[in-house]
């Protein structure tokens, strides 16, 4: 049940036909991991919040530093040098305190989350690590969990989601090989502000299809932004019968 002022804090999603009340009760029920609390896990993580996501669990090892704030949107000036995870939650429990918020303070490994994933709807990867891309779809892939994953740099970024309920659709691995390389930064190279906040807007609208099971989702299908241009494009990719995650033949 939800009080009353719930449902006036979700009276203008719950007008929409795609929501409706038993839409907003799914919501209430779901439980998304957010992996990174940077400049895609904040706006994702206040607008999942915000949405009425029941309950979230942050997992980042990482303190709020200065220079994070020009697109870190979650944080503030009075959060420098505290837990990006506790930062997180004392915001987005401000906006909505009908939601339990959870934290795991250090980064993703596959002990620490493993259990979490077990009563997961879905997993939010915010991360710019390939090793935890990767990692999250380990744990999506042998827990039947979907994952959406956006990366972005300079004036870049993309968006795919990863959903192991179906045998034939490819997962991560697929279309990008676990191989060791050398990983740019945004300390390295540098971000907009933007650009990070417009992939991890949508990043939220992609986990809230998947939580209330609307159609022609990012299966399959990598979704690029280059702000620059003001270019979209999308390419489709599909499951490699020699991959070492999804194949029938793999053992994990």
């Amino acid at each position: 049940m939800m009080t009353d002022p719930e449902l006036l804090h979700y009276a203008r999603q719950i007008l929409m036909p795609e929501f409706d009340v038993s839409g907003q009760k799914v919501l209430k029920d779901s439980h998304v991991i957010v992996l990174g609390l940077g400049g895609l896990g904040s706006p994702l993580t206040i607008y999942l919040a915000a949405a009425g996501v029941g309950r979230l669990t942050l997992v980042d090892g990482d303190t709020v530093d200065e220079t994070n704030l020009h697109r870190q949107v979650i944080h503030s000036q009075t959060s420098v040098n505290q837990r990006k995870v506790n930062s997180a939650r004392d915001r987005i429990l401000e906006i909505n305190p009908w939601i339990e918020v959870g934290v795991i303070p250090d980064y993703a490994d596959e002990e620490n989350v493993v259990s979490e994933v077990l009563n997961a709807q879905c997993i939010a990867d915010c991360t710019d690590r390939f090793a935890t891309h990767f990692l999250a779809n380990r744990l999506a892939w042998n827990n039947n969990v979907p994952v959406v994953s956006a990366a972005a740099l300079g004036l870049e970024g993309q968006l795919t989601t990863i959903d192991p309920r179906f045998a034939g659709n490819p997962c991560y691995a697929c279309f990008t090989p676990d191989i060791p390389e050398v990983e740019l930064t945004c300390a390295e190279t540098g971000v907009l502000g933007p650009v990070v906040g417009t992939l991890g807007t949508l990043q939220a609208v992609e986990v809230l299809g998947i939580l209330l099971g609307w159609p022609d989702r990012l299966i399959g299908r990598l979704m690029r932004f280059n702000a620059k241009t003001m270019n979209w494009k999308s390419f489709t990719y599909r499951k490699d019968p020699a991959c070492q995650v999804c194949s029938p033949l793999s053992k994990f």
